[in-house]
């Protein structure tokens, strides 16, 4: 049973448990929609919607809530936040590597072996920023730089091509296609192995072919990628824990 409660909803769980749902309302939603991030569960709804359809929206995937809360482990211990000068780690391409930090003549990464560090010029009236900003810019780049190393090969397996790439956070997914064959990364990926982030790739890719998730699709997911099995269990298992760690290193600012 699920109870109304300002801008939250509770659930009642099939395990005897309560879930708090943040509700809110989208003047261009057409549906309702559930999301599930490391920050907790969303429900955006269209104006006017009753509180009642709400309630059975959230009944009807209550399993699949309580998976997905699962599996984001809510109750782990909140990472370190991005402190200027305060040496981290994090992983980066899938190896942990640590960050540190300098002073430059301007800002830059520079990145060795098991070693990221951010030079950043005085006064850091802003650095924290700036910082955030270097690292969203650099994740990106290293995507971008995977991307165009594989597409080549995958484009004439798949006799399609994608119209635009776009890496930025998302809250939930790893990749999507768009009505407009544009395929959309998570910058997340940048943080995962580089055969997680081709597993993304090339399931978008092959949504060019088939827009469900169909036996068709999978068929098309086998030919390019024998090893998508293998990568999918690995973002189930660790993905959440990715995402916590981009949101810890740059926010919101890639948003």
């Amino acid at each position: 049973m699920a109870s109304d409660e300002g801008d939250w909803l509770e659930l009642a769980t099939p395990t005897g448990g309560t879930i708090r749902v943040l509700k809110a309302a989208h003047p261009r939603a057409r549906r309702l929609r559930l999301t599930v991030t490391p920050k907790g569960a969303r429900l955006t709804y269209p104006n006017g919607t009753h509180t009642a359809q709400m309630t059975a929206f959230l009944r009807h995937h209550a399993d699949w809530l309580e998976q997905k809360l699962g599996e984001f482990n809510l109750d782990a211990q909140p990472l370190p936040p991005l402190r200027v000068g305060v040496p981290t780690t994090f992983p980066f391409r899938g190896e942990e590597i640590t960050l540190d930090w300098s002073e430059g003549s301007y800002p830059r990464v520079e990145h060795e072996p098991g070693l990221l560090t951010l030079a950043l010029p005085r006064p850091h009236t802003r650095a924290l920023l700036v910082a955030r900003g270097l690292l969203a810019t650099y994740f990106e780049a290293q995507i971008r730089r995977d991307v165009s190393r594989w597409l080549p090969a995958y484009i004439p397996q798949i006799n399609a091509a994608p119209t635009a790439l776009r890496i930025r956070p998302l809250k939930s997914l790893w990749g999507s296609l768009d009505t407009r064959d544009r395929i959309n990364l998570d910058l997340a990926l940048a943080l995962a192995p580089p055969a997680a982030l081709r597993y993304v790739l090339v399931h978008e890719l092959c949504h060019l072919k088939v827009r469900n998730h169909s036996p068709k699709f999978w068929h098309w997911v086998e030919s390019v990628f024998p090893d998508h099995g293998e990568q999918r269990a690995w973002l189930r298992a660790n993905g959440s824990g990715l995402k916590m760690q981009l949101d810890r290193l740059i926010a919101d600012v890639a948003d």
